[in-house]
């Protein structure tokens, strides 16, 4: 009998996946991992708003026990604090400093889920790891699950190809519907449980009251990208994303500016309104490649989690570097997030998203 680790969260979607997996025959233990030490959240600047309780870790360890025990399997524990900090969360704050905007998740199932992770399963002595992401494996390739909605191929393609060896996705060909019937059928104590959004390490905390902890707050001039004119003060571009409307920071803004650029040396941010035509491209470059197939000549990209992926044409690859050209334009692309490619359905792997263009001119005011 073939031996499955499965990463259990103390969710719906890692406890049906060994739930699937238990049933399918394999021998299944859960794993649940530590990567956060939730007594850093607390609020070092004296907020008097803060809850202690924003990073419930141990609710979650506890939620993952009860279910371990309804399925029938043993829940092992461990703790990756140390290299989470190390290999996820100060590139986090590095990337804020230059002004980006950085995705960790992408670097946590790099250096954590599928490194980690699998050689702490291998010691218990798996012959496969699984975890609850909606992706399929099929030939040794990655590709998207049934669930279009929910489907999590953007956030796994930094790993490499020889991280998928050895790795079940057992939600791929479920939506996230049925798997919470399949859940309710079997009594699971995470049936309803609301799933986690946002960045793992802030939780539902305050965005800005967190990031305050570990980076010194800069304030700043808003100006206007069209007029060049001073209309307000920021708190710390690493508070701001391109795109980003709310909490600006301009009062009684009944023009609705968005965020279009920033000028890390001058510490300024720039927004504009009205129409978005600050926050189209149509060409970018990409650095810190990780490519799980070869790039065809037709293929398309998603510039964020949520975005649509488009037809993308590559203009040249040189080492470690992509250039690519999206003649249909893109909006909002953002330098530090991901760009990940497709071939219909088959993920191809990813860049990083480093200058900006538009009719073969960088956009200084989105760089």
């Amino acid at each position: 009998m073939k031996k499955v680790i499965v990463g259990i969260s103390g969710g719906v979607d890692s406890a049906v996946a060994a739930l699937l997996l238990k049933k399918e025959g394999y021998e299944v233990e859960g794993l649940f991992m530590r990567n956060w030490d939730s007594t850093l959240n607390n609020d070092t600047l004296g907020n008097p708003n803060f809850n202690e309780n924003i990073c419930p870790q141990e609710q979650d360890y506890n939620d993952a026990l009860e279910a371990c025990k309804i399925i029938g399997i043993k829940l092992h524990r461990v703790d990756f604090i140390k290299e989470y900090w190390d290999y996820v969360f100060t590139y986090f704050l590095e990337e804020l400093k230059k002004g980006r905007t950085p995705n960790p998740d992408l670097l946590c199932n790099k250096f954590i889920k599928f490194d980690l992770f699998k050689k702490e399963a291998y010691r218990l002595g798996a012959n496969y790891i699984a975890t609850g992401h909606y992706a399929k494996i099929i030939d040794g390739s990655l590709y998207c699950a049934k669930d279009q909605n929910k489907d999590q191929t953007y956030f796994l393609a930094d790993i490499t190809k020889e991280q998928l060896q050895n790795v079940l996705f057992p939600l791929g060909d479920y939506t996230k519907d049925e798997v919470r019937a399949i859940a309710k059928e079997n009594n699971l104590n995470v049936a309803t449980k609301k799933d986690s959004t946002g960045i793992c390490f802030i939780g539902e905390r305050h965005y800005q009251e967190f990031i305050k902890n570990y980076l010194k707050p800069n304030p700043g001039d808003i100006i206007n990208v069209v007029t060049k004119k001073v209309i307000g003060k920021h708190t710390g571009l690493m508070n701001y994303t391109i795109g980003q409307r709310r909490n600006v920071g301009l009062k009684g803004d009944t023009l609705r500016h968005y965020v279009c650029g920033k000028d890390v040396a001058k510490n300024i941010l720039y927004v504009a309104y009205g129409d978005s035509e600050y926050l189209y491209s149509d060409a970018c470059t990409l650095d810190n490649i990780n490519l799980l197939e070869d790039l065809p000549h037709n293929l398309t990209a998603k510039f964020r989690y949520r975005s649509e992926a488009i037809p993308i044409e590559i203009e040249y690859i040189k080492e470690n570097e992509i250039k690519i050209k999206y003649p249909s334009k893109a909006k909002a692309v953002t330098p530090g997030q991901a760009c990940v490619f497709y071939d219909n359905n088959k993920c191809l792997g990813c860049g990083f998203i480093k200058d900006i263009y538009k009719n073969n001119e960088k956009l200084w005011y989105l760089s």
